[in-house]
């Protein structure tokens, strides 16, 4: 009993001395609890309505100035699946060829006489499609795509590497892609803002909620207090709407800006890739054209420079779309980084997803190329024919 009157007796003091000491803000804030201590708070994801007379703050509040802020906890779903594997399967083998001349044979009866019948000039990008191999006294040697004969000491066998785009069930109303880079992140736009220690690898997929440019740099918002520069990523920007000039209810979107691919059918996006075009001076043309001719394989080979220092060679080349003169959407075994401007011309695809456009695509089928950044020339008496 004498307990109790003790700790009665204390807090009674220290009410009073409270009152008589506590600074204002203290009180206000007693006052403020007095006021609400009677109040709930409004779950998240719930508001008054569903709870009347609930108070919107701590966790609630904070979920409504995000959503605001167009990012929605959970995340918005993307009703998309990957391009099928099995797609990425090709009855060939590749091999990456030495730069210099390279001596080929009609037959073994050729190897074994060391009597060469031709060569392949030497070029930057050169790569062989393997038949056969067989060990002789001469060493070993692989039948390439035109039947001929080369020494191993002059290739080196290489995997394809793969990438598979995504494949929609329904129309994603948000901006999505991928880094295509290493980076990390920062708490606001610009270089003046901490990092956020979070990091994150290449193919990484984001969503973007808000873009915007600080010291002529551009900036994408990937969540809450995060932000990235734009030159680290690739994204797919949904447009329903028909580009001018294409005419029928399905083409192709090519956007050099942001190395990206997309396909719409019935005002659908029913696919989205990363890919790689033209770089300097060997654009991607933009404009619009219609697929004229599909090929499943064939080898593909030129010269640019005058010194023919850019010779390449490239056999078995896959799933073959041909839209504007030379410059096609072709598989590239040899592309290993897929998001960035590697090509002469063509536009290069992952194996799959290449394999996927062969398939849903058809002769006649529109091709809208654009970059909105506007850097890429749009006179066509700047483009050749194109290339690779």
């Amino acid at each position: 009993m004498l307990k109790k009157r003790i700790i009665v007796y204390s807090l009674i003091i220290l009410i009073l001395a409270l009152a008589l000491f506590a600074p204002s803000e203290v009180l206000a804030d007693l006052s403020y609890q007095e006021t609400t201590a009677n109040q709930a708070l409004c779950l998240p994801g719930l508001d008054e309505s569903e709870i009347p007379g609930c108070l919107n703050a701590g966790p609630s509040a904070r979920l409504q100035e995000l959503a605001e802020q167009g990012i929605k906890f959970p995340a918005e779903p993307i009703y998309a699946t990957y391009v099928p594997y099995e797609l990425s399967v090709i009855p060939f083998s590749f091999a990456l060829a030495d730069s210099g001349v390279i001596p080929v044979y009609a037959t073994l009866d050729d190897v074994a006489n060391d009597h060469s019948t031709g060569s392949i000039p030497a070029g930057r990008i050169k790569y062989f499609s393997l038949l056969d191999k067989v060990d002789t006294d001469k060493g070993r040697f692989y039948q390439i795509a035109t039947t001929e004969w080369v020494s191993a000491d002059y290739i080196a066998k290489v995997g394809v590497p793969n990438f598979q785009g995504y494949l929609f069930k329904q129309n994603p109303q948000i901006t999505f892609g991928w880094f295509i880079t290493e980076a990390t992140t920062r708490t606001a736009p610009g270089y003046a803002a901490p990092e956020t220690g979070k990091y994150y690898f290449r193919l990484d997929k984001i969503r973007v909620y808000e873009t915007e440019v600080v010291d002529d740099v551009e900036w994408d918002r990937i969540g809450p207090d995060e932000w990235v520069e734009h030159r680290f990523v690739a994204l797919v920007i949904p447009r329903y709407e028909k580009p001018e000039g294409v005419t029928s209810d399905r083409w192709i979107e090519v956007n050099l800006y942001e190395q990206v691919m997309t396909v719409y059918d019935k005002g659908n996006l029913v696919f989205a890739t990363l890919i790689s075009s033209g770089t300097p001076p060997f654009y991607t043309q933009p404009g619009v054209f219609q697929i004229y001719k599909k090929i499943e394989n064939e080898y593909m080979t030129g010269v640019f420079e005058a010194d023919r220092s850019d010779y390449y060679y490239l056999e078995d080349v896959p799933f073959i779309m041909y839209y504007d003169k030379e410059r096609a959407l072709h598989g590239a075994y040899w592309q290993t980084l897929l998001g960035y401007q590697r090509s002469h011309g063509c536009v290069n695809l992952s194996i799959a997803d290449s394999h996927w456009l062969f398939d849903w695509s058809q002769e006649g089928d529109y091709v809208y190329v654009w970059d909105p950044s506007g850097k890429t020339p749009t006179d066509p008496s700047f483009y050749g024919a194109g290339g690779f």
